[in-house]
């Protein structure tokens, strides 16, 4: 039987190139020889990709913070039971661009709910999984503002059209995880593409010697 796989979350404000960054790690996590799935929150199956629709789509007021969280962690059960685990059993690593700390960053640092009531949801919908290491970017708001403008093109979706107080609080919110949780890492998202993802794959060197 195949070994576990391992499993990271790529989280971040707006705009610090979580993609670009995934692509990256992914390809740098093959050639070490594993195999991997790439995979979105919220979204990565059919179900999780219906409320994706729901939850980002309409005006800034379409849910209040306690049916927002509620839908997340639904599109998270559903993600979680069909793809993550049946890749991790099989042997892959998964790398999910946002998992349980955007929850716990966007409904619970910005919009004010519970830490605890989060992580009850997810302990209840997802029975707690938690990524081997979560991968968390970081740039400087102004350069995060432009990048994230060129990239949205004033399509921006209802949770990333928040205000900048609303986005301060979700990086305060992703910083005080970090110095609480040794699972969470920092990681400067600023410089040359290749030196972010050098700086990545820093953060999980023993993941892959272990593996």
């Amino acid at each position: 039987m195949n070994a576990r796989g391992r499993f990271l979350s790529v989280e971040g404000g707006e705009g610090v190139g979580k993609s670009t960054q995934i692509l990256a790690l992914a390809d740098a996590i093959r050639q070490a020889g594993h195999d991997v799935v790439i995979t979105r929150e919220p979204g990565g199956t059919s179900g999780a990709e219906t409320i994706r629709q729901l939850v980002l789509g309409g005006s800034a007021e379409r849910w209040y913070p306690r049916a927002e969280a509620l839908l997340f962690a639904a599109a998270r059960s559903d993600h979680v039971e069909r793809l993550i685990k049946p890749a991790l059993e099989s042997g892959k690593w998964v790398i999910s661009d946002r998992f349980l700390d955007s929850s716990r960053a966007y409904q619970g640092g910005g919009s004010g709910l519970s830490d605890a009531d989060i992580l009850t949801l997810h302990q209840i919908g997802s029975r707690g999984l938690l990524p081997d290491r979560t991968l968390v970017l970081r740039l400087d708001s102004g350069e995060a503002i432009r990048r994230a403008s060129a990239r949205d093109a004033g399509q921006a979706d209802r949770i990333q059209g928040r205000n900048s107080a609303f986005h301060s609080d979700v990086d305060n919110a992703f910083v005080s995880f970090a110095e609480t949780d040794p699972r969470v890492r920092l990681v400067d998202a600023s410089g040359e593409p290749k030196t972010v993802t050098a700086r990545l794959l820093s953060e999980i060197s023993d993941l892959l010697i272990k593996s």
